[in-house]
């Protein structure tokens, strides 16, 4: 395994992986990723939860090393991934400082080479050459109004005194974001951008991610900021070899072709199952013939019937020769979201708001009924109320003023942004537990298609975020509630699931109730009614 991460000039950026294979213990990671971008492009990476999309970043980033293979990136990067680097006691000022270090150490370098010039220093003028071409490859004297410009666009704090402890962690990460959009890096690694965004902040991220002049690699669930800004994909999801795949012609052409291939893996794995299938029939049928004329019985044809055993037995063999080599080679395309089915009680209402507000949180006064069926969805800025709103029809606060009224029977389920799952236990006893509690029998965790075999047997603390997501989704539903509230549903999920899910609320008989600013998700619900806050 090689790794090179290397400064240069804008115009030169590049990143390049060949053959990159990283496992966690025991447990394959990445295997085989092949990746070359240059200035210009803007690379997706898409797949289901805990493919490694995270650790795939980390590795360009040069936070982890591969196990094999060839990493090379050439051009200082900025990464956005979920953690924010400081404490709650650091300062919004300190986290800018932090994230624009790069640009103030070139400053820096650059000024002390311009005293050294001045000074006549032996050597200086190669060292001012190296530091003006620093500075100039990162635009560091604009990168503070660049800041700014991002900071206001984005909706996010920008008083340099105010303590990060007393932000939300959407506008901890609005500063960090606009931070790395304003710095001049070469190259980007954003993981889940999006997350926190409001429709204006939407919009300036994907303006600014297309300005872009060196390299983006981004890994998002957003299906409208991958349909606008991505150039090449990357797919780390299984495929019929196993191989993640590479797609140049932007998002569209990726989702049409992964469609396709899709369907040809799931024909041949069928024919190979039915070759098998016919295989063990002609096995079975050729032991018959030579069980009935192994021993042939005393009398006419004794003869005849003796010599044709060999023949049988070679046939036999033969056939079970075929069939040993016959292993399905081809392996079962991942599972498919199967939504269970959620109860409905038509004509009755099950949930009703009246004047509801909370002070601080949600200034307009909420009215609202919802009945079996139903499908509402709650839009607005960051910061006007919907996961409070959310928060407050599912009982888990109270409201200022106004009213909040449940059917005595009406279960209420909530998908909330973030999770707080206990760490030690595994998804299974916690789904298990879940329908339990619920009273209610429905599919194992398993049947549901959203967690690997792998991800239900480990404790909760060692999942991805996606996966934690996924379980957050699955213990919900488990509830069977007659009203669903989802904020933020596509946060952390593939595209795939969210297409999958998307689907499913358009048909289940629950009432469904959804808070978000994913651009695709608004359009594939734009028949629903809106609530805009």
């Amino acid at each position: 395994m090689s790794s090179s991460l290397s400064p240069a000039p804008l115009r030169a950026a590049h990143v390049r992986l060949s053959d990159v294979h990283l496992s966690f213990g025991r447990r394959p990671v990445l295997s085989g990723v092949d990746l070359a971008a240059a200035c210009g492009d803007r690379v997706a990476i898409v797949g289901e939860n805990g493919r490694g999309k995270t650790t795939l970043l980390r590795v360009l980033a040069g936070e982890l090393a591969a196990d094999r293979g060839e990493v090379h990136r050439a051009g200082s990067a900025g990464v956005a991934d979920q953690r924010i680097p400081l404490g709650a006691t650091d300062t919004v000022g300190a986290l800018i400082d932090l994230e624009l270090a790069a640009v103030r150490g070139a400053l820096a370098r650059l000024e002390a080479a311009t005293v050294a010039l001045s000074d006549g220093c032996p050597g200086a003028d190669d060292v001012f050459a190296a530091a003006l071409a620093e500075a100039e490859a990162l635009d560091a004297w604009d990168a503070d109004r660049r800041v700014e410009v991002s900071l206001a666009a984005l909706n996010a704090v920008d008083d340099r005194d105010r303590p990060l402890g007393t932000l939300s962690v959407g506008q901890r990460h609005r500063v960090r974001l606009a931070c790395l959009l304003g710095a001049g890096h070469a190259v980007l690694l954003l993981d889940e951008p999006t997350n926190h965004l409001d429709t204006a902040g939407l919009d300036h991220l994907t303006e600014r991610l297309r300005a872009h002049p060196g390299v983006v690699v981004l890994v998002s669930h957003d299906r409208a900021l991958l349909k606008d800004v991505a150039t090449t994909v990357i797919d780390l999801d299984p495929s019929s070899d196993d191989r993640p795949r590479v797609y140049g012609g932007g998002y569209a052409a990726y989702v049409e072709a992964r469609r396709a291939e899709r369907a040809r893996w799931e024909s041949l794995h069928a024919e190979q199952i039915a070759e098998r299938q016919r295989l063990a029939v002609d096995l079975s049928s050729a032991q018959n013939r030579l069980r009935d004329n192994w021993r042939p019985p005393k009398g006419t044809g004794r003869h005849v019937r003796a010599t044709r055993a060999p023949g049988l037995v070679r046939a036999v063999h033969r056939r079970q020769e075929e069939l040993a080599g016959h292993v399905v080679a081809v392996p079962p395309p991942p599972a498919r979201f199967a939504m269970p089915e959620l109860p409905g009680r038509r004509g009755a209402n099950l949930l009703r708001a009246a004047g509801v507000t909370v002070t601080g949180r949600l200034a307009r006064p909420v009215e609202l009924a919802l009945e079996s069926g139903d499908r509402l969805v709650v839009t607005g800025p960051n910061g006007a109320g919907k996961s409070t709103l959310l928060a407050v029809l599912a009982g888990d606060l109270e409201p200022s003023t106004g009213t909040v009224t449940h059917s005595r029977a009406a279960r209420i389920g909530r998908l909330g942004q973030e999770s707080d799952l206990p760490g030690r236990r595994t998804a299974t006893e916690l789904y298990d537990e879940q329908l339990a509690r619920a009273g209610t029998s429905g599919p194992g965790l398993g049947e549901l298609g959203l967690l690997a075999g792998y991800d239900r047997r480990r404790p909760v603390a060692e999942l991805s975020v996606g996966a934690r997501r996924r379980l957050d989704l699955a213990l919900m539903l488990a509830r069977r509630p007659h009203v669903v509230l989802l904020d933020e549903p596509t946060n952390h999920l593939s595209a795939t699931l969210v297409d999958e899910l998307t689907a499913a609320l358009g048909t289940t008989p629950a009432a469904v109730v959804i808070a978000t600013h994913d651009r695709q998700l608004s359009r594939d619900t734009a028949s629903w009614p809106r609530l805009a806050l």
